[in-house]
Order: C-alpha cells, then sequence, then structure tokens
C-alpha cells in the first residue's frame, strides 16, 4: 500500500508541469484581441435642388370629335375632300343623290303659295261679306262661313311653310359638311354608296388643336388636381411619348370627371395641351409626368449606399470610427443619386462601399474596401446586395 500511494503522487507532481507548459502554449496561440476594423468608402448627404415627377399612364384624345352619318337616304354622288386632310367648318365633305329633295322642296314652295293666295281670296270674301252685311243684303250664315273659311286658309298656310322648312331642310342633309376645323379620316364609303339616315357611318372628323390627355388617378390624388387646375406652372405637367422623346409644350388642367368610379377608387382626370404642329394624335398612348409637390431642396445621397431587406431601406452612417445602421424613406432616383426623405440629415456621412461584411456598430477605418465578403460569411444584418426600386416621393 505504501508503495502504491508514493507511485500516485510521484505521476501527479511529473504531470502537473507538463499541463501549465501546454496551457501557456495554448494562450499564446490564441490571443484575446478585437476584430480588425472594416475598410470602407463614405460619402456626405449634401442638400441640392430635387425636381422630380409622378409618372401616369395617359392616352391621347381630340376635345372634339364627330362621326358623320347621313339623315337622309340615298347614293354618294360627290366627295368634296381628300382623305385625312384638315377641314375647314363649313366645308361640304359628301353630297348626296339632291334631286328628289330637290323636287319636294320645289313642290313645298308651290303649296305654300297656293295656299297663301287662298288665303287672301278668304280674306277679300270675309270684307265683302261684311260690307253686305251691314246693308242686311247677306245672311248672316254667309259671313261666318266665309270667316270659318278664311280661318282654314290660315292653318293651311302654317302647313305649307312646315311643309316647305321640312323640305328645306331634307335638301341641306344632302350635303354632309363640317361641324368644326378639324381632321378627316378616311371614309367609309365610297362614290355611288347607298347610305341610311342614322345608321351609315360616312367618317370621323376630330378636332387637333388643342389636344387632350387623359389620365387615370387615385381618389386620395383629387385635392392635388383641384389645386392645380386652380393654379399651375408650365412645368407642371410635362409628356413622355411613346418612343421617349419629351413634348416641348406645357398643359393644364382642363376637367376633373364628375364622381369616383365605384370599385376602383379612381378618377379620370383630362390635361389640354396645344398641338399647334399636330404631334399628338388621337389615341395615342404616353405618360403624363406631374410635378412632385415634395420636389425642392432635399437631403440626396449616392443610391450605391442603400440596401434593403423586407421592403425597408437602410443606410450605414460614418460616426468617427463605428457605423451605425439607420433606416431611412427615399424619395425618387436622381442620376446617381436618391432623395433622402427621413432618416438621413445633410452633413452626415453614409458609407457607399465596404458595407456587405458591416454590423450594426461595427469599427470602420477609411481605405480601400474589398467589395465581396470573405467565403463563408454572411451579409451583415439588415443588408443585402440586392438593390430595391424607391418608394414615390411625398406629395
Amino acid at each position: 500500500m505504501y508503495n502504491t500511494i508514493d507511485m500516485r503522487t510521484i505521476n501527479i507532481l511529473f504531470l502537473a508541469p507538463i499541463a501549465l507548459i501546454w496551457t501557456s502554449c495554448q494562450n499564446k496561440a490564441k490571443p484575446n484581441t478585437a476584430p480588425p476594423a472594416t475598410p470602407v468608402s463614405v460619402a456626405e448627404a449634401k442638400k441640392a435642388d430635387a425636381v422630380y415627377y409622378d409618372q401616369f399612364q395617359g392616352a391621347v384624345v381630340a376635345l372634339n370629335s364627330v362621326e358623320l352619318r347621313s339623315e337622309v337616304s340615298g347614293f354618294i354622288t360627290k366627295i368634296y375632300f381628300k382623305e385625312g386632310e384638315v377641314v375647314p367648318k363649313g366645308k361640304v365633305l359628301y353630297e348626296i343623290d339632291r334631286r328628289k329633295y330637290q323636287a319636294a322642296y320645289q313642290q313645298a314652295e308651290a303649296n305654300l303659295m297656293s295656299a297663301n293666295a287662298n288665303l287672301v281670296k278668304d280674306q277679300k270674301d270675309i270684307d265683302r261679306y261684311n260690307m253686305l252685311l251691314k246693308n242686311d243684303a247677306v245672311a248672316r250664315q254667309t259671313v261666318d262661313q266665309a270667316q270659318a273659311t278664311f280661318e282654314t286658309g290660315k292653318s293651311q298656310v302654317a302647313q305649307a311653310k312646315a311643309g316647305l322648312l321640312s323640305a328645306k331642310t331634307d335638301l341641306s342633309y344632302s350635303l354632309i359638311t363640317a361641324p368644326f376645323t378639324g381632321r378627316i379620316g378616311i371614309s367609309q364609303v365610297k362614290l355611288g354608296a347607298q347610305v341610311s339616315p342614322g345608321t351609315t357611318l360616312l367618317n370621323t372628323i376630330s378636332s387637333e388643336h388643342p389636344i387632350g390627355v387623359d389620365v387615370v388617378i387615385n381618389e386620395q390624388d383629387i385635392d392635388r388636381f383641384y389645386k392645380f387646375q386652380k393654379k399651375s406652372t408650365d412645368s407642371t405637367f410635362k409628356l413622355t411619348l411613346a418612343d421617349g422623346t419629351s413634348y416641348k409644350k406645357p398643359g393644364k388642367v382642363l376637367a376633373i370627371d364628375r364622381g369616383v368610379a365605384s370599385g376602383t377608387g379612381t378618377v379620370r382626370v383630362r390635361i389640354q395641351f396645344p398641338n399647334e404642329q399636330d404631334t399628338l394624335k388621337d389615341g395615342m398612348s404616353c405618360v403624363l409626368n406631374v410635378l412632385n409637390a415634395a420636389s425642392g431642396s432635399r437631403v440626396q445621397i449616392p443610391y450605391k449606399a442603400v440596401t434593403e431587406q423586407m421592403g425597408e431601406f437602410f443606410v450605414f452612417v460614418s460616426l468617427d470610427t463605428i457605423a451605425k445602421q439607420h433606416k431611412v424613406k427615399l424619395g425618387p432616383r436622381i442620376g446617381t443619386d436618391v432623395v433622402i426623405m427621413e432618416g438621413v440629415k445633410a452633413g452626415d456621412k453614409v458609407v457607399t462601399d465596404g458595407f456587405q461584411r458591416l454590423r450594426d456598430g461595427g469599427k470602420i477605418t477609411l481605405g480601400n474596401p474589398q467589395q465581396a465578403a470573405a467565403p463563408g460569411q454572411a451579409p451583415a444584418k439588415g443588408q443585402t446586395t440586392d438593390k430595391a426600386q424607391p418608394a414615390k416621393g411625398g406629395k
């Protein structure tokens, strides 16, 4: 027993120094030091003029457009215009066979002349019978009959005048004229074609200058457009055409529809534009750019400094040697910059490069940042390398 205790004691005394040496080596191999600062690039948030527009899909519409249809039946005998040309108000466009309408008008004129002649005769008879009645040379009944005949003659004259007016109207309807100055389209009928009253479409004519652009807005924007209707400037409304070119003429609010469409909560608004050069055509699609009420002197930063997570936007702001993450509300893009509505103030320095490996409160140093994260290292919380489109600015 004595020998066994001695051997255990010897082993403990022998192994203890070895354990102390191993622990010392381990401590030297893994020093307890803080992680190094992340090299980043920064840019200063600055205030600058930000003029930007909200976009609405629009359609060009003629302020006056009419389908030409005949009021009388017959055959087309003449066409007096060139398709696609601008025709002045009152110009004769089509002629329908007028012969029977001219004959009807002449017959109506003759009927009126006959009715007037009978009325003159009836008046003379009354005058004669009244004179004879004074001398008791004619019966009272004869005078009354003459008076009744005269009244009938007056009604026949009135009827003849109405017939003449109707015949004259039909005769005028045999000539189709332009109701206003505008551009006429391609004719839907040819010479010799038979037309029926009110059913046969002859052509369409529409005005061109000025012209309108219709857009549909949400009911939340109604007050905004009512204010524009009372007061706007040459920069309030701008058009972008389907080919991407800008229309240089300014617009103004012409009309706001009477009510909100049930189910959609939208309202139609018509903006009027000058169109002397006939650039805008009825039916064209375009984009209406409406000046945003939040335009003005706004804080702007490089757009590449913004990251997005779950529909929210963030930037890192440099505070000496650390970076703090700020949630921001974005306005519109302006070139390579973006307007910051909330979250960053002028003078703040935002991290533009190197934030992929940053965490909120992490240490930073100015230098040449490595764009890619270390292998196996995930982006910082609240960060992603994908960019999202900024939210629409305030109105």
